[in-house]
């Protein structure tokens, strides 16, 4: 019985720590509300220019170089470039003239772009068939292919095969960083780490909710600490890793994320393009779609760009999302087949 307050007062307090570390890290923002803070911006439609009869398909990913140039990667006029001659990266300046494009036969479904800091272009394609797809393809700038991992329109889970791979971020010394998985509860769920040159390390993940599992990870992104942010989109939820893939948080506060960008001064950006109230698919109550930017140090959110449709499909406004030196963002959209420019009112 003399043990008996003491057991009591250590589970209490037990229990209130561990209340304490998941408040803290499902919502770093003490009181923020879904959806509260000011949209500062303004909507730029149709700033770049595509040669005549040349439309823009759906974009899931877009980013911009040192130079200012923003670099896209479309799926080919529609939603799909299985059969397309269509050339599919482009390359745009600031003021929204078109520089280059290529790619034409390369590709399924392009659904990230990235460049490094050596100034190589890195392109998830997400898709297979007729012998391409489900493959990550390091190329120049130019559009010549130096690097690729996973085996052409071959799904799998294995350290050299990928099945719908959705991003890719490069660590500080080089290290490759890719999700892979499109699916909630089938397929892959999983982030996979390979040397510079392409070399399998090692991988983490699996289906589920648990830290270090997930639903359709869909996007990376790295911050100045060299920490791995992971848009775990099916679970409403970020989740931030070391580069040997342990747990370190985890976010909600960022609502369903779709897209991340963190720029060099730990400005986060991130979209959500699936938010709904329905049960179902993308089922995230009480909170809206949008583009949400913050901070990647503390995770507090200072502004929030409304979707101008909420709700209307499965997929609504931008799914990737990046911005340039000044604070210009810029929002790939799927649904929409565009690519939008938000700038400071």
């Amino acid at each position: 019985m003399c043990n008996a307050v003491p057991l009591r007062i250590a589970l209490l307090g037990g229990v209130v720590a561990f209340l304490a570390i998941s408040q803290r890290t499902a919502y770093p923002q003490a009181g923020a509300q879904p959806n509260s803070q000011l949209n500062p911006y303004r909507t730029v439609e149709h700033w770049f220019t595509l040669p005549e009869g040349r439309t823009m398909g759906s974009t899931s990913s877009v980013f911009i170089a040192p130079s200012g140039h923003i670099w896209v990667a479309d799926r080919c006029g529609v939603n799909s470039c299985a059969g397309s001659n269509l050339a599919p990266v482009f390359e745009f300046d600031p003021s929204g003239k078109l520089l280059k494009s290529f790619g034409a036969g390369m590709f399924v479904f392009p659904h990230s772009i990235l460049r490094d800091n050596e100034g190589n272009l890195w392109i998830a394609d997400g898709g297979g068939r007729d012998g391409k797809g489900h493959q990550v393809f390091k190329l120049t700038t130019d559009g010549k292919v130096l690097m690729t991992l996973g085996k052409p329109d071959i799904a799998g889970d294995g350290p050299d095969t990928f099945n719908q791979p959705n991003s890719v971020a490069i660590a500080p010394n080089g290290d490759v960083f890719v999700s892979d998985g499109h699916n909630a509860g089938r397929g892959n769920a999983r982030v996979v780490k390979f040397t510079k040159d392409g070399k399998f390390i090692k991988q983490w993940g699996g289906h589920g909710t648990e830290h270090g599992q997930f639903e359709m990870p869909h996007a990376l992104a790295f911050d100045s600490k060299g920490r791995l942010f992971v848009a775990d989109r099916g679970n409403n939820r970020i989740q931030i890793f070391d580069q040997e893939g342990n747990f370190l948080d985890e976010w909600a506060q960022f609502s369903r994320p779709s897209g991340i960008f963190i720029d060099k001064n730990d400005v986060i950006y991130v979209a959500d393009s699936e938010s709904t109230d329905k049960e179902g698919y993308g089922h995230n109550p009480g909170w809206k779609r949008g583009i949400r930017v913050g901070s990647a140090k503390d995770g507090t959110v200072t502004a929030f760009i409304p979707d101008p449709s909420p709700g209307t499909a499965v997929t609504s406004a931008a799914e990737g999302v990046a911005a340039d030196a000044q604070g210009n963002i810029y929002g790939a959209e799927v649904g929409p087949k565009d690519v939008k420019k938000y700038v400071k009112k």
